[in-house]
């Protein structure tokens, strides 16, 4: 089980600042993450806001700079809070991002070890987890998926920490993204938590005074939402959504 934390700290968020590459410490640059196109020696990222939005396309690297991220705060690559283990991996045979870590700096102002890492794909293990060491007004699989999900968000991401969502729209409709949207609210107003999130919903990537960032092969450039391509695929959809679908299946 998790140890309970002693104290709050009375400081408002963010509380990692910054992280960057060390590249003394990658031993195979062929070898995966460190060889995902973003990960190069003059890798780092600031974070001056309490929330920090990051989009790209499939394979950009985005979970893989998520996990990373989530391991060098004390999560576990899987997903969960710090000190939870809700997948064995003894067994496994795959890398995984979280050994982005090994080669990152981080600075932190200060320390924060309370939070969480959302992963889509792995949340009913974590929610299995949750329910097996008997965690408190859990059974979060009692209902549909996307309910499960708003459920989770609001009984675990308001309180102090560091929290990181994986395209945490994934099982969520429009109206569900539109709640999630007032629960960022309201952990934004909260001044305790501090949100890095990899998403691919426009709704989401809108969130007013997010520092939105787009990663691709050449690293992180800031970006507003009318320029991401998801903006612009969903307006052409919407212009005309039998003429784009059409088109779309012509190609």
């Amino acid at each position: 089980m998790p140890s309970r934390r002693k104290r709050d700290i009375n400081l408002p968020a963010p509380y990692l600042r910054r992280i960057w590459l060390d590249p003394t410490r990658i031993a195979d640059r062929a070898a995966y993450p460190f060889c995902v196109p973003f990960v190069r020696d003059d890798f780092e990222l600031d974070f001056d806001r309490p929330i920090t939005i990051i989009v790209g396309e499939n394979g950009a690297g985005k979970s893989t700079l998520l996990e990373g991220i989530a391991v060098l705060a004390g999560y576990d690559q899987a997903g969960g809070g710090k000190g939870y283990r809700p997948v064995d991996h003894s067994d496994a045979i795959e890398v995984t991002g979280g050994e982005l870590s090994t080669a990152l700096r981080a600075s932190w102002l200060p320390k924060i070890t309370n939070g969480w890492f959302f992963r889509a794909e792995s949340f009913f293990a974590v929610a299995r987890y949750l329910d097996q060491v008997g965690s408190p007004s859990a059974d979060f699989l009692s209902y549909s998926h996307g309910e499960g999900f708003l459920r989770f968000f609001q009984e675990r991401c308001q309180r102090q920490g560091i929290f990181i969502f994986d395209e945490p729209e994934s099982a969520l409709s429009p109206a569900r993204q539109m709640e999630f949207l007032k629960l960022m609210r309201r952990m934004e107003e909260s001044t305790i938590c501090q949100v890095i999130m990899a998403t691919h919903s426009p709704m989401l990537m809108a969130y007013p005074g997010a520092r939105l960032l787009r990663l691709s092969k050449y690293g992180l450039e800031p970006v507003t939402v009318e320029q991401t391509d998801h903006y612009k695929v969903m307006r052409e959809f919407c212009n005309d959504p039998a003429g784009f679908v059409e088109g779309a299946i012509a190609e």
